[in-house]
């Protein structure tokens, strides 16, 4: 692959980020509500965060390296999802800006992320994990068929403290499964 594709589901368009996003992507995060599930961004949260955290994604973006914007196709940019692998390792993170919550956006834009990584890689396994509080992140996971691997601890720098942390893992199997019997 040398190129990002942009991927489409029902509701979402799932693209390459551009400088641009730079105002909106300051504007959803900086919500404490929002940082406090994510390890590694600050709050509060700026636009001159945001536009240096977008030209390492361009300056910086290899195959092993996929961020998409999630972008409903009538409201806009809502969050991102992205694969990050490391060897043999590939783990999945995201995040959702508040107002979007509780509607089933990133169970759809982490599923089409998720079909996109296994069906280009031939990858049979991906990681993730949440902050023990944030069950709703944990849902979106479970409901792709994620299963529990073990808890430890990452530190959050919204909250500026080490927190307990499940660790989750997805086969490929697992997830082709779980999608039939949505």
């Amino acid at each position: 692959m040398t190129e990002q594709p942009e991927l489409t589901t029902d509701r979402l368009v799932l693209r390459r980020p551009r400088l641009r996003d730079a105002p909106r992507i300051a504007s959803l995060l900086n919500n404490f509500e929002v940082t406090k599930n994510l390890a590694r961004v600050p709050h509060p949260y700026t636009i001159n965060m945001a536009l240096d955290w977008l030209v390492r994604q361009k300056r910086e973006w290899s195959p092993d390296m996929v961020t998409f914007a999630v972008c409903d196709k009538h409201n806009g940019l809502m969050g991102f999802c992205g694969m990050h692998r490391e060897g043999r390792t590939a783990e999945i993170g995201y995040w959702l800006g508040q107002p979007f919550w509780g509607q089933g956006y990133m169970t759809e834009a982490a599923a089409a992320v998720v079909d996109w990584y296994f069906q280009t890689t031939g990858a049979n396994r991906i990681v993730s994990g949440v902050f023990y509080f944030n069950t709703a992140s944990l849902a979106v996971q479970e409901k792709l068929g994620f299963v529990r691997t073990g808890i430890g601890k990452r530190i959050c720098i919204a909250q500026n403290a080490e927190i307990d942390h499940i660790e989750t893992e997805l086969t490929r199997d697992a997830f082709y499964k779980a999608l039939e019997t949505q």
